[in-house]
């Protein structure tokens, strides 16, 4: 009945988890969802009050289909701003959200017979994005010790002539992980050298804690860099949809023709918010990251009491990706957890806690939880989770 292409496609596990807990609150039970990949903040008040300056001035008509030429200017100012980055507007094209923006470029670049890097653990769309358009997403292994940078042999050996591509996504999700200095050089002298695009996901890139992020693309001038930045995680607009690249020229008009053909231009209202949030006030970016920050710290000490857990200090995003390795072959009430969806499962059945197994992000040792969430209710989820890992036996 389908196209071969949608057989190639997973459902989303990050969607799933999230319907489920709509599930579970249809039933009346009190969910604790740390699944979500989304700020828990609303939307601060001067970017919607661009949105109802917008609707009540009747800017609700098609834009270009790159996007209006005032929000290029805006993605510009911020990328010089943020990211010490030089682009004219003929580099921009905004998306319905940076996960549009990475399936369009895949749809412009890939095809069958191509290969495309990508590192585990992996933001779940990675694979599907690469999948869809006949070529080969190939596996990179990762550091769990360093933030989950390359392993650099592991890469070596998987660079074929059939590479054309390699995304990275550093702050990471599902980890939280940033690369170091040296680990961003490095990848970008390797597509350098064996003539790769390099996809760089920023969407967590005002979320960095120990350090000041730099964008992949500040490190050299090579043209094939392409990078991916959103509204989403750093203005809580997950559900406003817009996302932008910056890349070459000749790479925003393909892109540009696949998205005239598919949604032929960003919502309008969302792109007048987004020109607030990225040249307005940046106070409550600064507000949420502190929050973020302390949650982070909180939740890896609480892990880390825990038997049988062990969980890194991410540098950024708001996930955290304990090692659940020590609890496999345990059971609760005559259930084996012999992975970690068995381990996910069960806190859902036991407690209500939605988490997502590291399966769905390409390892077997780990879950992924959010920490978008408050205080009280992160305090609450870790302290069942410990009772629930302290009666594994």
């Amino acid at each position: 009945m389908y196209a071969k292409r949608i057989h190639r496609i997973q459902p989303s596990a990050t969607l799933e988890m999230t319907a489920k807990a709509a599930e579970l609150r249809s039933q009346g039970k009190d969910v604790i969802n740390l699944s979500v990949g989304e700020p828990d903040f609303p939307t601060p008040k001067n970017i919607c009050d661009a949105a109802i300056y917008a609707m009540e001035n009747g800017y609700t008509k098609y834009t270009p289909g790159l996007g209006m030429m005032e929000l290029r200017v805006a993605v510009c100012e911020k990328l010089k701003r943020d990211n010490n980055l030089n682009y004219s507007p003929d580099n921009i094209i905004v998306s319905c959200g940076g996960k549009h923006s990475l399936y369009n470029a895949c749809q412009t670049l890939f095809e069958k017979n191509d290969e495309v890097i990508i590192f585990t653990p992996y933001w779940v769309s990675f694979p599907d994005f690469i999948s869809v358009t006949g070529a080969t997403p190939v596996i990179v292994q990762t550091d769990p010790t360093q933030q989950y940078e390359p392993d650099f042999d592991d890469l070596k050996k998987k660079i074929t002539n059939n590479t054309k591509g390699i995304i990275i996504n550093s702050p990471s999700n599902p980890t939280g992980g940033v690369w170091r200095d040296n680990a961003m050089k490095k990848i970008i002298e390797m597509a350098q050298t064996h003539n790769l695009w390099l996809f760089s996901d920023e969407c967590y890139e005002q979320l960095v804690y120990d350090t000041t992020f730099k964008s992949c693309a500040t490190f050299s001038n090579y043209d094939k860099i392409v990078t991916f930045q959103s509204c989403s995680k750093t203005y809580a607009m997950t559900g406003w949809r817009i996302g932008y690249i910056a890349g070459r020229e000749d790479l925003v008009k393909g892109m540009s023709r696949l998205q005239g053909q598919s949604t032929s231009c960003p919502n309008s209202i969302a792109q007048y918010a987004a020109i607030e949030a990225l040249i307005g006030s940046q106070n409550q970016v600064q507000i949420m990251k502190s929050a973020f920050q302390k949650r982070r710290d909180f939740v890896v000490k609480k892990l880390n009491e825990i038997d049988g857990v062990n969980c890194n200090l991410p540098g950024g995003a708001f996930y955290v990706f304990p090692n659940i390795s020590q609890l496999l072959n345990k059971q609760f009430n005559n259930t084996k957890i012999n992975t970690p969806n068995d381990l996910s499962m069960g806190l859902v059945n036991e407690y209500s806690i939605i988490t997502v197994s590291g399966e769905s992000f390409g390892s077997d040792n780990n879950i992924r939880l959010s920490y978008a969430a408050s205080d009280t209710i992160l305090e609450d989820a870790l302290n069942k989770i410990k009772l629930f890992i302290n009666n594994l036996i």
